[in-house]
């Protein structure tokens, strides 16, 4: 009998990677090799929470008093570019939480965050951005790639391509999920046509963070560490036979790091060690806060042994019905949290150079519809208005950019695109994002998708 052998191509390759700790060491393996930023970097790192779903910049960090003016004012909009969503018979909502202004900057920030009040001076909050879509997933993909329609990189696969990790043992790129992925799934962090190694390492939030972290039972690091040795005389030899093929190298590169990871993982992502000070500032042990608070203590943690970005989710914030105990309750789910991982890295020295972002995916509408045959005071999707916020990292601290019209519908002030945001971003990074390009189905591609500015304004 005539057998026919076939070998295998770098998809093959790649696939035959499978999940867990294997695939994660491949999509890792040269992070080790940091690459010179195109300017001086104001920022080193970046921390991206993300707060899925669409927070109401209404009811965070924009007071709008006319819309209690306008509270239950009943008016109907129609036209062809509305959604069904926004159309027909409408009515203003005031928002159901009053405003102080906080800080020696006087930022304006609603009274349910009781912590990040005590923070405001370090941060720069924005009212300028506007998005292009009202859906859940492809906005969220716009706000993670620049691409509406997903399948680009995401923003911190193009950091990492950018600069490389100072640490070869860890991954450049982590997302701390919810337990279910935001919508759009994994794509929000793909590494798109960036090379694979690229992609984000997603940490489960519940079992081991990473699959195949620990050692098969029984086998111990001497015998794994020989296993190793061997496996990589034998690849080398059937690599030898290959010349051209980086993918074998590939794999066996992936190998070595694995190794590593599972030496320096457990480490990073064991909280123990921290002081029970420490933990109980992040809210940890407490039910209402232990979730978020473990995600921001984490990705402190991480960044601190050269992690160069982390994307934290936070959700749902898709209060379409009762705002007020809705927003409220998500509101004191990551206050804390997200207050003492500012002052943790201020008082480690690392705020200075780690750039912090808040957002979600767009902002929320000052009007609803009915729901239910009544008034629920919710807000609905709004692509032109929402707010969010920087800090540290070269940002204009204590201060406020941009603005809303007087009911909060629509930006009009230092009006910018979410590509504008994301050229900001790099910027801070040191990359230029016009010469951060990779060559792809004929053409230069950049996050942007065909360029932008970068936002002065924003800008220590």
């Amino acid at each position: 009998m005539n057998h026919t052998i076939v070998k295998p191509n770098r998809r093959d390759a790649l696939f035959g990677l499978g999940t867990g700790l294997g695939s994660i060491a491949f999509a890792s393996m040269v992070h080790g090799n940091e690459s010179l930023p195109h300017h001086a970097a104001k920022a080193k790192r970046c921390i991206f929470l993300m707060m899925e779903g669409g927070p109401s910049h209404l009811d965070t960090f924009d007071p709008k008093p006319e819309l209690a003016k306008q509270h239950l004012k009943a008016f109907t909009r129609n036209g062809e570019m509305e959604s069904a969503m926004s159309s027909g018979k409408r009515y203003f909502v005031k928002s159901p939480f009053d405003f102080v202004k906080a800080g020696q900057c006087g930022a304006d920030i609603s009274t349910p965050w009781v912590h990040l009040r005590e923070m405001v001076d370090e941060i720069c909050f924005y009212r300028g951005a506007q998005v292009e879509s009202v859906n859940h997933p492809t906005a969220c993909y716009q706000l993670n790639t620049g691409n509406q329609f997903g399948g680009d990189p995401a923003v911190g696969s193009w950091v990492t391509y950018g600069l490389g990790s100072p640490n070869e043992n860890l991954p450049g790129f982590v997302v701390l999920p919810r337990t279910s992925y935001p919508q759009g799934g994994a794509g929000n962090w793909s590494n798109g046509f960036l090379p694979a190694k690229f992609q984000g390492t997603p940490l489960r939030s519940s079992g081991s963070p990473i699959l195949d972290l620990s050692p098969v039972d029984g086998i111990t690091r001497d015998r794994q560490r020989e296993n190793l040795d061997l496996l990589a005389k034998l690849n080398q030899q059937h690599l030898a036979a290959r010349p051209g093929r980086s993918d074998l190298a590939a794999r066996m590169d992936s190998y070595e790091l694995a190794y590593s990871m599972q030496t320096e993982v457990p480490g990073v992502i064991d909280l123990d060690g921290e002081s029970a000070q420490t933990l109980a500032a992040y809210g940890i042990g407490d039910a209402k806060t232990d979730d978020f608070g473990r995600k921001c203590l984490l990705a402190r943690r991480l960044v601190e042994k050269g992690v160069r970005f982390v994307q934290a989710y936070a959700g749902n914030w898709d209060s379409h019905d009762y705002i007020e105990k809705a927003h409220g309750s998500l509101i004191r789910s990551v206050d804390k949290p997200i207050a003492a991982l500012l002052r943790d890295l201020k008082q480690r020295e690392m705020l200075k150079d780690t750039l912090v972002v808040w957002c979600g995916e767009f902002g929320r509408t000052p009007d609803n519809g009915l729901r239910g045959g009544g008034q629920s005071y919710g807000r609905d999707h709004n692509a032109k208005a929402m707010t969010m916020w920087f800090a540290g990292g070269g940002t204009r601290a204590g201060h406020t950019v941009g603005a809303t019209d007087e009911i909060g519908g629509e930006a009009v002030e230092c009006v910018h695109h979410i590509r504008d945001v994301h050229v900001t971003l790099l910027h801070l990074l040191g990359l230029d994002d016009n010469q951060l390009t990779y060559y792809h189905a004929g053409r230069h591609k950049q996050l942007s998708q065909f360029g932008g500015s970068v936002i002065q304004e924003l800008l220590a």
